[in-house]
């Protein structure tokens, strides 16, 4: 694991309307590294991912990732860094219904202007090792939920992301479709050295991190883990 940040916050800062969300919050994450952000429902975490990953844009402060600052990057700029660069996985898997799963992991090589073959080759073999290839033809809405997201796993991975975020992707599963689901993503990250952030409330989630981040009232916290 590199010990130089690959994405760093500093004192960032947001608000919606009157509604302070985030309040000088601070993050760094490295390479190969999986950080659990966490904290009650309302206390900022979910918007401290979306100011990482230039989702929305931070009122003040710095998120910088390899060196460079979101904050100062065109909505274009960012658009390009979150296909090239970043992952998602969200708690409903947010899969495109009239596609098939094996069409849905593709969607990020394809919008990268890779060719359909070559982007579905390696779809499939990202549902493979994610354990899903058996549903590679259905559509999302004929496969199980700890299926369904599986297959965001493995197209938050097919492009070779440096970064994935993950918010509360176990939130919608029961615990055992939960726990493998962690198993198979961080095994995977781990593999590739891409670092994860992942927000979620639940602590048997966060066990699976190297390092949590307490977020309350938009301030953070860097709880060092007790070996």
């Amino acid at each position: 694991m590199s010990t130089e940040p690959l994405l760093l916050a500093t004192d960032v800062r947001k608000a919606y309307g009157r509604t302070v969300a985030l309040d000088g919050a601070e993050l760094t994450v490295r390479a190969g590294e999986v950080v659990a952000v966490m904290g009650p429902s309302g206390s900022g975490k979910s918007t401290l991912l979306h100011c990482l990953a230039g989702i929305v844009r931070a009122d003040s402060g710095e998120v910088r990732y390899r060196g460079r600052d979101l904050t100062t990057m065109s909505d274009g700029e960012r658009s390009a860094l979150r296909r090239s660069d970043f992952g998602f996985v969200f708690q409903f898997g947010q899969l495109v219904p009239e596609l098939t799963c094996l069409e849905n992991v593709a969607i990020p090589l394809r919008l990268s202007g890779e060719r359909r073959r070559a982007a579905e080759a390696k779809a499939a073999a990202w549902l493979e090792r994610l354990e899903v290839d058996d549903v590679a033809g259905q559509r999302p809405g004929e496969v199980s939920g700890g299926q369904g997201q599986r297959v965001a796993v493995a197209r938050a991975l097919v492009a070779g992301p440096r970064v994935i975020f993950a918010d509360e992707p176990t939130g919608a599963l029961d615990s055992l479709n939960g726990e493998r689901v962690m198993r198979l993503l961080t095994e995977a990250a781990h593999d590739t050295g891409a670092a994860v952030v992942l927000v979620t409330h639940e602590a048997r989630v966060a066990a699976y991190s190297d390092r949590e981040i307490v977020v309350r009232d938009g301030k953070s916290r860097d709880m060092e883990r007790v070996s």
